[in-house]
C-alpha cells in the first residue's frame, strides 16, 4: 500500500517548480535553496489540504522529551 497519495505528490511537485523559478519561501519568508526543505514544504501543504500523508517522526520524538523534562522538574 502507497504512503503518499496522488493529490501529496502533486503538492510536493508544485512545490519543487517554485523552487526552481526562485518562488518558494520558507515561513520565514527567506528563498528555499534546499531540495529537502522544497519537499518538506509540499508535504506540510499536502497535509493542510487533507491528502494522504503521514504523520511528521519528529512530532512524536518531541512529546516524549517534553514528558520526561516534566517528570524531572516534579
Amino acid at each position: 500500500m502507497a504512503k503518499y497519495g496522488k493529490s501529496a505528490s502533486k503538492n510536493v511537485e508544485s512545490a519543487m517548480r517554485r523552487k526552481k523559478r526562485g518562488t518558494l519561501k520558507s515561513s520565514s519568508g527567506s528563498k528555499v535553496k534546499s531540495r529537502k526543505q522544497a519537499i518538506a514544504i509540499g508535504l506540510s501543504e499536502a497535509r493542510e489540504k487533507g491528502a494522504k500523508v503521514p504523520k511528521k517522526k519528529g512530532a512524536a520524538k518531541r512529546r516524549k522529551t517534553s514528558r520526561k523534562s516534566a517528570a524531572k522538574k516534579k
